[in-house]
This record gives structure tokens, sequence and C-alpha cells, in this order.
């Protein structure tokens, strides 16, 4: 299931010292505390932790969604501090793929509107080539006429990777991908992911809070009160599990212990 690590590779994110402070002087919160890692071409991470870890700040100041009040974040290259908002808004539509738990697709849009809708938000002529071998990898060919209100939700959410994967992004990011599905349709969901990063080398991080969905990724990173906190390659469910469960436990542990400056729940 999962690809040999290779560190040769170039890599498509990169975050340098981040840290993300809410609140003001008094009352301050640090969803991220001097977090760094990288994150290779061609290669699937999982991102976990418990509640109020991090995970979505990490997913906002990663996706160039938020700027994070201290450190970097490079994308293909780009290094997001050195760009102003417009320029963000550009990288973020042409470098970066986003899959979400609820879907986010138009409902008055057919399959293939949706598919190639950030294309045309790009003024991009949509490769007819490309376009054609998402929708098959995606299990779609016999769909693109149907609004989203005629697919099941595994159908939609295989509509959103397409969609996520037409621009041929630096990197996408899944958040809760699987969230919404059932077991069954999960599980064939998280095998399109990974072969889209085994056969179309792309690159995926992946936000989780389920083993069985992390168990897919070639490493899962834990998060921690804002920092990282440990990294496990080639994951089973069971050691996944496994290391969340003591996670959670030492996070509890230390927030009976904390300074007023802690992460907060909401983040």
């Amino acid at each position: 299931m999962h690809t040999s690590h290779d560190l040769r590779r170039t890599e498509a994110v990169r975050l340098d010292t981040v840290s993300k402070i809410y609140g003001r002087a008094d009352s301050q919160v640090a969803a991220l505390r001097e977090l760094s890692m990288s994150f290779a071409d061609a290669t699937f991470t999982a991102v976990m932790g418990p509640s109020g870890s991090g995970k979505s700040t990490f997913l906002h100041c990663a996706a160039g969604l938020v700027r994070p009040t201290s450190g970097s974040v490079t994308v293909g290259g780009t290094d997001l501090a050195g760009l102003d908002d417009t320029q963000l808004t550009m990288l973020r539509r042409d470098r970066i793929g986003f899959i979400f738990q609820s879907f986010n697709l138009l409902p008055a849009l057919t399959v293939m509107q949706n598919i190639t809708l950030p294309l045309q938000l790009a003024g991009k002529r949509p490769d007819k080539n490309l376009i054609r071998s998402v929708v098959q990898r995606v299990g779609l060919a016999d769909r693109l006429g149907h609004l989203p209100s005629e697919l099941s939700g595994g159908q939609q959410q295989r509509v959103a990777i397409a969609r996520a994967l037409v621009t041929q992004p630096a990197v996408v990011f899944a958040d809760e991908p699987t969230g919404a599905l059932d077991t069954r349709t999960a599980s064939a969901v998280l095998s399109l992911l990974r072969e889209s990063v085994d056969n179309a080398r792309q690159t995926l991080v992946m936000v989780t809070h389920d083993p069985v969905a992390a168990s897919y990724a070639d490493r899962v990173v834990f998060l921690a009160d804002g920092a990282l906190a440990g990294e496990l390659h080639r994951p089973t469910a069971d050691a996944v599990a496994a290391r969340m469960t003591r996670l959670g436990a030492w996070e509890d542990e230390n927030r009976q212990q904390a300074a007023p400056m802690t992460s907060g729940g909401l983040y």
C-alpha cells in the first residue's frame, strides 16, 4: 500500500517554525507553536491529533488561507510570506487543491461543470485529455451530466477529488475527506486518494481523526497543543490508534499543569 520513502524528492510544502497566536496580550491562545515539517512530492501524509491540537490551524496556514504570526510557509518553492493577498489567492487557485468533508459542490452545476470550475475561474482552457484521465480515475465517466443531488455521497466526494486534481496542483489538502461517508464508501475514496499519489504522483496532506484512514498514508504526523508530537511511518490502523490514545492521555496530563497561554479547543 505504501510507497518507498525517497529523501531525494523535492518538497511540495514546507513549514519552518510556524506559530499562530490568537487574541490579545492578556488572553493569548497559541494555536501553533514553532511548528516545522515538510511534505515531499508524491507522498501521502496524514495529520492527526486530539481536539484542539492545532490540526485546523495547521491546514489553514499550510494552504495559505491564514497567515502565521511568525515562521514561514513554502508551497511549490514559493514563500507565501512574500505574496500579497491577490498573489496568494492566485497561488491557492493554481497550485493548491482542496477536498472537504462536506464536498462543497455547487448544486446547480453538473458533475463536469463542477470538476472544471477551477479551470474556468483561472481563465484556462481545459485540457481534454487531462480531464478525461481524471474523470476515468475517479470513475465518473457515466455521471458527467448529473447534478450533485443525483449522486451518492461517495460519488459527490469523487467529484470533489476530481475538481482538486484537475489543476494539477503542487499539493492537495484534504480535511476529513471521509468523515461524512460510510465505511465501505470511505474505503473506496481512500483507495482513490492512495492511487492519485502512487500513479499520478500527487502530493496529499490529509487531516483526519480516523486511524483506518490514516493507515492509507505513507506517514502520520501527530500534533499536540500546537506542536509536533511525533511521526509514524508505514502506519497501521492499530499503531495509529495506540499512539493517539497515548497522545490524548499525555495532553490531558499536560493541560492540567499548563501555563495561561495554551492551545485552544476551537483551533
